[in-house]
């Protein structure tokens, strides 16, 4: 009998985003790696809104592109709208977006798979995993065909045992019109994995052309479009328009009219829901003072009709739905093209995971995206990006990455994860990041290139190219240092952008530290700066000018990093014993045996280990 499969470095279980990311990461780093996916048509679906990025989102897309990910070319190349978020706060908040074309995002990601030597495909179900004495050794599949590994790494997004509710309909699927993936959950059960329940949700896509856009607010892109990629994607210059319309209180009386059939209000559906993306019955139900509720009306590619209605998302029968859609303002001829669903899935708390992300009890076993109970592309993908890069480190007998709560938001959300755990979908906030002035997505391939460099996923080329944009901003910053400039060319400017007028000459670096002055402005004041900014592209001059006005708090930040330091350095023994600790706290014992801490500073984020627990076990670690 001819062997079918070659015995494979990595297997990756599932082809959604984080599943693309693992494959394409271990594959350039040089594993033989097979993608197995239920539907080779639907690799990288956009399973519900097409768009990549948005607030702390965007900088975690940054960080993929930095690392070596595709999920930033991939946008920018499927992108029909680039927005650049929260401008008017600080560069902190600063959040890229994208709305992309959703067939053309899926087509690209498969080509570029297609295009990455040592990736193969299989079509079929995975029904459980084939282990020996502790250890991932293949997977099995529904055809019963066995095929080896070294590694797998699983991401089965919603599919594991997926149900699909509308209304009183309920039926078994991980995506309108795809079968539910079984038997892995119920093997990992039998292997002591802890398994939960959550749901998630998407809106009603409707019929451009039965939309009264007159009656709706225009959304254009930025003017200047921006990118995700540092990487020299050739960006469209054409941009597609969205449009923002509003809910009502008719609106939101039609919906209450299907609650006594909403699979939420009558709990058939026990999975937790996203807390900050809820659904349109949800916010209505919690929000009920509020008179209207925010709807974005988004399109779904170049080439279609089909519209997304970006705010609601509902479980409600699909005749509510349709009643309630056509008294929102533009809506009211409105053609559906299909109505909105909720859909419960398994997952399993990542507690149970290390911080490479593979499983505790298995080895070589690795999970990554909403298996992990986190909502979201990017954050599925960023997931997968380290999996895939941490199974073939593991196969090759090479050192771990593990990103750092300091360096990534990448880093917080893994530690988030494996330390906190979580029993929601957790989706990524800036305010998750306590360093996130350093953590801003104009500097993530600064932050993040020479690790992908180091690794092998980054070429010299592109880390040169980093190379040049640090030294040409500090040499932008070492000029504005010695320049001065004198009251009679800057005073007029001054007063004419708000700010108090100087007695004497003046540094440029002292007037650029102030809000309201920036260096489009003096340049136009100094001839000798604007000759200067000339050699420069807008990205370096905009690293410069964040340098210069957020110098003091960038060293603050630091000195916090740097005293933060000798607890996060500070190794704790995986098999240390802290039952035998009697003066930790019984909780500490417990969450800290549950857990397994790598450093004393992920001990000191787990909930219930105090700050007099954490002065014991230093002590304890010390020795």
């Amino acid at each position: 009998m001819i062997k079918m499969f070659k015995k494979y470095n990595v297997i990756v279980v599932g082809a959604g985003h984080a599943g693309c990311e693992a494959a394409a990461a271990a594959a350039n780093l040089g594993s033989s790696v097979l993608l197995i996916t239920m539907n080779m048509e639907t690799i990288a679906q956009m399973s519900c809104n097409p768009a990549m990025g948005g607030v702390a989102k965007g900088q975690i897309v940054r960080e993929i592109d930095a690392l070596g990910g595709y999920s930033g070319i991939i946008s920018d190349k499927t992108s029909i709208q680039f927005r650049m978020l929260n401008r008017s706060k600080g560069p902190a908040m600063w959040s890229p977006r994208t709305q992309n074309d959703r067939k053309r995002f899926s087509e690209e990601w498969r080509l570029a798979l297609e295009r990455t030597p040592n990736v193969d495909f299989w079509q079929e179900m995975v029904s459980s995993l084939i282990i020996k004495n502790g250890k991932v050794c293949g997977v099995k599949t529904s055809l019963g065909i066995e095929i080896e590994s070294d590694a797998v790494v699983l991401t089965n997004g919603t599919f594991l045992n997926g149900v699909i509710h509308i209304g009183e309909k309920r039926m078994g699927g991980g995506r309108a019109a795809e079968r539910a993936a079984t038997g892995i959950t119920e093997q990992l059960i039998e292997l002591g994995f802890e398994a939960g329940r959550m749901k998630t949700g998407t809106p009603p896509r409707v019929d451009g052309r039965s939309l009264n856009y007159a009656l709706m607010e225009e959304q254009w892109g930025d003017e200047e479009r921006g990118r995700f990629s540092y990487t020299d994607v050739e960006l469209k210059e054409e941009q597609r328009c969205c449009w923002i319309t509003y809910t009502n209180l008719k609106v939101h009386e039609t919906l209450k009219e299907g609650f006594e059939r909403s699979p939420m209000f009558t709990g058939r559906i026990k999975g937790l829901g996203p807390r900050y993306c809820p659904s349109i019955e949800d916010k209505i139900n919690r929000f009920a003072e509020r008179e209207r509720h925010q709807i974005f009306v988004e399109p779904e590619g170049w080439n279609t009709c089909e519209i997304y209605v970006n705010g609601f998302s509902t479980s409600l029968p699909e005749d509510v739905q349709y009643k309630a859609l056509r008294l929102i303002p533009g809506f009211e001829d409105v053609k559906m093209f299909r109505p909105g669903y909720a859909i419960e899935y398994d997952y399993f708390p990542p507690i149970q995971l290390t911080l490479t992300l593979e499983t505790k009890l298995i080895a070589n076993l690795f999970f990554a995206g909403q298996i992990n109970g986190t909502t979201g592309y990017e954050e599925a993908a960023s997931q997968g990006l380290i999996a895939g890069i941490n199974a073939h480190q593991k196969v090759f007998d090479k050192h771990e990455l593990i990103m750092k709560r300091s360096e990534s938001y990448i880093g917080v959300l893994i530690d988030d994860l494996v330390t906190k755990g979580t029993e929601e979908p957790y989706r990524m906030f800036t305010s998750r990041a306590e360093h996130r002035l350093l953590l801003r997505q104009d500097n993530a391939d600064i932050r993040l290139s020479p690790i992908g460099h180091e690794l092998g996923l980054i070429n010299d080329e592109r880390l040169a190219k980093v190379n040049k944009k640090i030294k040409d901003s500090d040499d932008i910053v070492a000029f504005t240092r010695t320049k001065s400039i004198q009251t009679g060319e800057v005073n007029t400017l001054l007063e004419e952008l708000g700010t108090s007028p100087v007695n004497q000459a003046v540094k440029l670096f002292n007037l650029l530290g102030r809000p309201q002055v920036g260096f489009n402005d003096l340049r136009k004041a100094d001839a000798t700066l604007n000759d200067l900014l000339l050699n420069y592209d807008k990205e370096t001059i905009e690293q410069a000018e964040i340098k210069i006005k957020y110098e003091s708090y960038f060293e603050k930040e630091m000195d916090i990093v740097e005293r933060m330091k000798k607890m996060e350095d500070k190794e704790i023994n995986p098999d240390f014993n802290y039952h035998q600790l009697v003066s930790l706290s019984k909780e500490a014992r417990e969450k800290l045996m549950r857990i397994k801490p790598r450093t004393l500073g992920q001990a000191s984020r787990i909930s219930g280990v105090s700050p007099s627990d954490i002065s014991v076990l230093m002590v304890h670690v010390s020795r």
